[in-house]
């Protein structure tokens, strides 16, 4: 790990010991989802590149490989290195049956986009956008108060007594419960995520859960209730140095609020929660990817005060 890091520290201009430690206990407590090789000269480390197994993340059916990370040391470069750890990384991806690597990287970039051309990625569908934690726009909405559909609790709305607080009064987490994961979660979860996108992901949502309960400094994800009962969800991944970011950056890669509770401010409750424990982990902006055509989610995400990145977003297809 330390050519790792040193290789790193001389193309972003220091080290960064706590990534990659992280990156390695990730990948050692999911062998089956994390992909790392590393390239020798004359028994000289010269390169490596690091990738992880996508699921759902974005709502997305088809598995993927995430490529997170590629170097080649300076001296070496220009030597078809960096296309032998691709190559690498491709036949890994056509042994595990996934037909397609993904990646971003910033339009300033001039090198590594003219070694993802070169190597045959092209534009993907979908759109990188960001958000400045402190400029974010997550506040309560105009409508009434949120409580459990009828078939829920057993009650009708009409039995329920509450008082309407006036619009953007209160921060919108103030109206719902919001919390981190817990153990008896994860149904309810998988019940919400499967309402959302029409189809049931019990493994990847159950890795998850195990993800954000193991290791908070990594995942942060949140669960809102009404009522008691989970109305929606949120998880975020704050890594510090995906894509070789060298700012703390995290990357909100699930959201879903159950079809019986949308509309009423659940998804800014929980957006507003996730940006006050990420701030407090040091985290300065968030991101995320959605489909160009998914104007809905779009417009959610311009309305809480995300906007186009600078990160452009690549796909390769292999085999």
């Amino acid at each position: 790990m330390a050519s790792v890091v040193a290789l790193d520290a001389a193309i972003v201009g220091h080290p960064r010991h706590l990534y990659f430690e992280r990156r390695l206990k990730a990948a050692l407590a999911q062998t089956g989802r994390h992909l790392q090789f590393s390239a020798e000269r004359d028994g000289r480390f010269v390169g490596f590149i690091k990738a992880r197994k996508q699921q759902g993340e974005f709502g997305r059916a088809e598995p993927a490989l995430l490529l997170e990370s590629i170097a080649v040391v300076a001296a070496e470069q220009g030597r078809g290195i960096g296309s032998a750890l691709l190559a690498r990384l491709e036949t890994e991806a056509q042994r595990l049956g996934i037909g397609v690597i993904r990646t971003t990287a910033s339009w300033r970039d001039h090198a590594i986009m003219e070694f993802f051309d070169g190597a045959g990625f092209e534009f993907s569908r979908t759109m990188v956008l960001e958000c400045a934690l402190r400029h974010n726009r997550v506040t309560a909405h105009n409508g009434d108060a949120t409580v459990a559909p009828a078939h829920a609790t057993g009650f009708s709305e009409a039995e329920v007594g509450y008082g309407v607080a006036a619009a953007n009064d209160f921060d919108a987490r103030d109206r719902f419960d919001v919390r981190a994961f817990q153990d008896g979660d994860v149904d309810e979860i998988i019940r919400i995520d499967q309402g959302v996108v029409g189809r049931r992901r019990e493994a990847y949502i159950r890795e998850l859960v195990e993800e954000a309960m193991g290791d908070s400094a990594v995942r942060v994800s949140l669960v809102a209730r009404v009522d008691g009962i989970a109305a929606g969800f949120v998880m975020a991944r704050a890594d510090f140095g995906d894509y070789g970011r060298v700012e703390p950056v995290a990357v909100l890669d699930t959201i879903g609020v159950d079809p019986d509770y949308q509309h009423r401010g659940i998804g800014h409750a929980l957006l507003s929660q996730l940006f006050a424990n990420l701030q407090a982990l040091g985290v300065e902006s968030v991101e995320t990817s959605v489909a160009r055509e998914n104007f809905g989610l779009l417009g959610f995400f311009y309305d809480a005060g995300f906007q186009q990145s600078q990160r452009l977003s690549f796909e390769k297809r292999v085999g």
